[in-house]
């Protein structure tokens, strides 16, 4: 630049970042116009934009202070306001750095792994036993396979290494060092160590070395990439043997003279990992590709390993062949190492593939889609990419057979792993290709035996396949729906929840129920693997809509796997639904598959406590009434073994026999009978069952049939001296009456009655407004009626309160103007000298000199002109009968006498009444 862009170059730069950089500004150009100054003793001035030459070794200043104090902010933000998200900023730069091959990886990593374990968290959570999140959890994942790419340089000095294990040892080494399957806090006991197990039984689980996030890390120092077979692999495309015929497990080369690599996949996988972090790519490519390829050729010999043996294993039904360490939700990640590699390779757009141009010049470049088929590799079948090879491998590590691993946090894992994986797969857009891979690998999968998670026969705690197969089934379906349907019912099943028992000659042994309260104990993530099961046959249900073989397959196999009524319930609902979309005509299979699951619900909630229950109930009468006539009587038919007899009578008949349900199903006089016929029939049934619960039901049900109307009272009368109580009889009783049967209504009440116990401080008692009714019930019949229920009156109630309400009432009226059989009274009012009336009378007179007695023995002056009142009550009684006026003062001179010690009320009582 000349003098004045220069000069442009500087005010711009100070205008816009004016500031920060107008103090350092002011300071520089104090200085350089000072004569003495530093600056001005300089030749020329430093350029931050010129880079490195070719010679310096690759290393940047790393501003250490800052790095730990950036760790400790973030970390002491326990995830909160982005904190998360920046420390994964830090990891990124670590491996950015690695990629470079900047030497202050490490020690970035070592400064930041440091802050980690000063984190003042570790030691409160394992005082307190709890667990840390699980976004801090996957933190310190990434940083123990950090640890794991650095100490897996392929050029990493010796000395190096040394250091670092010993960095990784002392971490290892501190007490609260977190776990590498999160087992830290108050997750249950590790049973499978628990319990006895051969030689180990009589070692403490306790004192057992916990593998930490950095026990990988320790045991990879041992590593090292001498293998000259390795070097070859990693060092050449054209690296092939085609004489070798060696086709022993453990060969060196395939059938094709290909190489392999037979290592611990996840180790293998680390390496893979190693290599694309260190900025060796190509190096990286060529060794993923041999382990796939090792991989597939496993899978063929697993296939013929099965077929020899598979008599007898079908024959046994159980197996012990499973792996115990599965490869999707494993720390390393070895099948999301293997597949990005490969994706990295198809991305053929993507600059940031170092190293690749050269390697990509001849293979032609097509831009049009974000992944590409490149033309073949040396080491590919005909038609293969790296887009395939990459699908491929997916698909073997989903489809892996393997045990649940110990502990919430590694089965969360698991599921989150799974689900990552399939989220990447679903972006690639599916061709003839990639279908040919689908189609090998489910057949592959479907035919392994115990060795693919699909196999016929499978460990009894392995890893359920149920997310995995619907995204095969919904994959395969437009292309070949049989095989999409065969994977996807195979993959139903739930073998831990099928029984308890111990399945064969099995590694780790089964969890007795009674170390634990729950009957899986390891299974802490089942509601969501439930939920999975369901979404696969829902996704199912879905599908094959108007084909009336595959609904009754599909049926069958969710009635066999499936074992929770939420989710059965859930099914039915789903399936009603698609039956029933509003444009179309219903789809009378899928209706009938909808009415079949929800009657398993009815079965398997009848007898268990469900707050769904209900909802259940009247969601079985809806569907059965779309289904159709016969539906419904069928349910009320087998009324005892869906429903409990109040459900029966008061939600399932009672909606069938409303006008809404005749309307909607367009019946006919005959069939509306036949409807009718068998409500009544359950209606009588409940009744006899449930008396308590059912008889009015019953008798609504039944009030247009003579005959039924007739049983189902008989029925109640029957249950009234034993199982009924007062406030049921007196609601029937009253249903009678507004029925207009008044004499059955009456029976009922007095028998009501008979159950009744009014004492003398009831007077607010619900059943008060029943007695009162029974009584002018009684009135209203006439003087024998009357004559009947008083003495139950005076027998139950004790309460001189109720008890002069009905003696006034009775004296106001004559009794039954109109009797029975059109016979007259005489019109005259009853008299009190005589009974009924006098009994009652004096009842009524004995239970207000009760109450008295009983309210002064703890009477207490707040109550006093309460009390008063409550006598001058009395007196209107005392005073209906003939010599009242006598028994009344007598009564008076009595309180007196024996409540003297009460001066202030005895005066309040003689100033009243004398």
């Amino acid at each position: 630049m000349n003098r004045d862009q220069l000069q442009k170059f500087v005010q711009y730069l100070i205008t816009v970042h004016h500031t920060e950089v107008l103090p350092t500004a002011q300071k520089l150009a104090d200085e350089i116009l000072s004569q003495n100054s530093e600056i001005n003793q300089v030749h020329g001035a430093p350029d931050p934009t010129a880079g490195a030459s070719i010679d310096d070794e690759n290393c940047w200043h790393l501003d250490e202070e800052q790095v730990q104090e950036q760790v400790k902010i973030f970390l002491s933000q326990g995830g909160y306001h982005g904190s998360g998200k920046q420390l994964n900023l830090l990891f990124a730069k670590v491996r950015e750095m690695l990629k470079m091959r900047d030497s202050n990886g490490a020690r970035m990593l070592t400064l930041i792994t440091e802050q980690f374990m000063a984190d003042p968290r570790l030691l409160l959570w394992r005082q307190q036993g709890t667990t840390m999140t699980d976004k801090y959890r996957q933190l310190w994942d990434e940083l123990g396979a950090l640890w794991m790419c650095i100490v897996l340089n392929p050029h990493c000095k010796l000395e190096q290494k040394a250091s670092w294990l010993k960095q990784l040892k002392k971490w290892n080494s501190v007490d609260v060092c977190p776990w590498e399957d999160g087992n830290h806090g108050n997750e249950l006991p590790n049973l499978t160590n628990a319990l006895p197990q051969g030689a180990n039984a009589n070692q403490d689980s306790s004192n057992r070395p916990h593998r930490t996030v950095f026990t990988r890390a320790i045991e990879a120092c041992d590593l090292h990439w001498q293998d000259s077979h390795l070097q070859h692999i990693i060092s050449s495309d054209l690296y092939t043997n085609y004489c070798y015929h060696d086709d022993t497990e453990n060969s060196l080369f395939d059938s094709h003279g290909w190489p392999l690599w037979h290592e611990h996949v996840p180790t293998a996988c680390a390496r893979v990992d190693a290599l694309r972090s260190h900025g060796y790519p190509r190096e990286a490519l060529r060794l993923a590709i041999a382990i796939v390829n090792t991989l597939r050729r496993q899978q063929q010999k697993q296939l013929e390993m099965f077929r020899a043996q598979k008599k007898e294993l079908l024959h046994r039904g159980v197996t012990s062949i499973t792996n115990l360490e599965g490869w999707v939700g494993h720390p390393l990640d070895p099948i999301g190492t293997l597949f990005s590699s490969l994706m990295e390779a198809c991305r053929v757009d993507d600059e940031s593939f170092h190293g690749f141009s050269d390697f990509m010049e001849n293979m032609g470049q097509c831009k049009s889609l974000e992944y590409q088929h490149l033309p073949a590799h040396k080491f590919l079948e005909e038609g293969e990419s790296y887009l395939t090879l990459a699908v491929e491998v997916a698909l073997i590590g989903l489809g892996q057979q393997r045990i649940m691993p110990d502990g919430l946090y590694a089965q969360e894992k698991v599921c989150r792993n799974e689900e990552q994986l399939i989220s990447k797969l679903q972006e690639i857009e599916l061709d003839d290709t990639l279908v040919k891979i689908f189609r090998k690998q489910a057949v592959f999968l479907l035919e392994a035996g115990p060795y693919s998670g699909l196999g016929e026969v499978i460990h009894r705690e392995s890893v359920p396949m149920h997310t995995f197969a619907k995204y095969l089934f919904t994959s395969l379906l437009p292309h070949d729906a049989e095989l999409a349907y065969k994977t996807a019912l195979r993959a139903m099943r739930l073998l831990v929840l099928e029984s308890t028992a111990p399945s064969g000659d099995v590694s780790r042994p089964h969890h007795i129920a009674s170390v634990v309260p729950n009957r899986y104990p390891r299974w802490f993530t089942l509601s969501h693997i439930e939920s999975q099961q369901c979404e696969l046959a829902s996704t199912m249900l879905t599908a094959a809509k108007g084909d009336v073989h595959r609904l009754e397959t599909v049926l069958e196999s969710i009635q066999k796997n499936i074992h929770s009524s939420s989710h059965i319930f859930k099914l039915a609902q789903d399936a009603f639904k698609i039956a029933t979309i509003m444009d179309s005509l219903p789809d009378i299979t899928l209706l009938k598959v909808s009415l079949e699951l929800g009657l398993q619900v009815m079965r398997m909630t009848l007898s268990t406590l469900n707050w769904r229950r209900r909802e259940m109930v009247r969601w079985l009468v809806t569907c059965a009434t779309e289904v159709g006539v016969y539906a419904l009587d069928s349910i009320m038919q087998n009324w005892f073994t869906l429903f409990t007899p109040t459900e029966a009578t008061s939600i399932v008949a009672t909606t069938v026999m409303s006008n809404s349900t005749i309307v909607r199903l367009h019946l006919d006089c005959h069939q509306q009978e036949k409807l009718a016929g068998s409500a009544r029939t359950l209606a009588l049934q409940c009744a006899m069952k449930d008396p308590q619960n059912c008889a009015l039901s019953a008798l609504t049900l039944c009030e247009k049939d003579h005959i039924a109307f007739e049983t189902a009272y008989q029925i109640v009368l029957d249950a009234a001296t034993t199982g009924m109580s007062y406030s049921q009889l007196f609601t029937i009783a009253r249903y009678m009456e507004h029925r207009g049967y008044p004499m059955r209504a009456y029976k009922l009440a007095t028998l009501a009655m008979t159950h009744l116990n009014l004492t003398y401080n009831q007077d607010t008692h619900p059943a008060i407004n029943d007695v009162l009714w029974a009584c002018a019930l009684s009135h209203s019949l006439g003087k024998n009626e009357l004559a009947a229920i008083i003495p139950l009156v005076v027998k139950s109630v004790k309460c001189a309160t109720v008890l002069s309400d009905i003696l006034r009432r009775c004296t106001l009226t004559t009794p039954g103007m109109v009797g029975l059989h059109g016979r007259r009274n005489s019109g005259k009012l009853m008299s009190l000298d005589k009974a009924p009336l006098r009994q009652l009378l004096d009842a009524t007179i004995g239970a207000y000199i009760n109450t008295t007695h009983s309210r002064l023995t703890h009477i207490s002056p707040r109550h006093y002109s309460e009390f008063i009142e409550f006598l001058s009550k009395a007196r209107e009684t005392f005073l209906m009968a003939h010599d009242g006026h006598i028994q009344f003062t007598q009564f008076i001179d009595n309180l007196k006498q024996i409540y003297k010690g009460k001066k202030k009320l005895m005066m309040l009582v003689r100033e009243r009444f004398g």
